[in-house]
């Protein structure tokens, strides 16, 4: 019994090594092409040419709470103000990817 335990314990760790996170699963490849298609209008670079103090960069989005990957899939899919909302047009994987791209760009600095 003892042996059986240590054997399945074992296994669901091995899965969730393989599974991962939703944020690992994520590929920024994906999120790059997505962005260019969808954000590089208004946020090429990660400025934006609505609202210009509203960047995607590390310290605009740290200013304004947006520096974390839930913050950013949060305005994507819902919009706010004068960016629109994503979710018709990404389903809900294309909006993490582009997510992680930004926050990838951005602690990298654009």
């Amino acid at each position: 019994m003892k042996r059986l335990s240590l054997i399945a314990l074992i296994a669901i760790v091995f899965l969730m090594t393989l599974v991962g996170s939703p944020a690992q699963a994520a590929n920024s490849t994906n999120g790059v092409k997505l962005f260019n298609a969808n954000c590089a209008a208004c946020h090429t670079g990660g400025n934006n040419v609505i609202l210009a103090e509203k960047t995607l960069k590390k310290e605009a989005l740290e200013k304004y709470g947006m520096a974390s990957l839930d913050a950013i899939t949060t305005q994507v899919t819902n919009g706010k103000n004068a960016m629109p909302s994503f979710r018709g047009r990404l389903n809900a994987m294309q909006i993490e990817e582009v997510a992680t791209y930004v926050l990838e760009q951005a602690q990298k600095g654009w």
